[in-house]
């Protein structure tokens, strides 16, 4: 078993950091697009696009969990 140094856990951390912060800056573009269009053009397109961006937060979450 191989004992990770103090900054080998940072640099582990940053870039979960990272990954997660773009993971949810697509998350929340795609559910302000997907609410625009299910409010003023179509309910069926909003809620894909909707549930869509969701894929994305489950990602994020899973990038959450395995980060700690």
């Amino acid at each position: 078993m191989e004992i990770k140094s103090r900054r080998d856990e940072e640099s582990l951390r940053k870039k979960y950091f990272v990954i997660r912060n773009v993971l949810n800056t697509i998350f929340v573009v795609g559910a302000i697009i997907g609410v625009a269009l299910y409010i003023f053009k179509s309910e069926t397109t909003g809620t894909y696009v909707i549930l869509g961006s969701m894929v994305f937060k489950m990602a994020e979450c899973c990038f959450r969990f395995l980060g700690k």
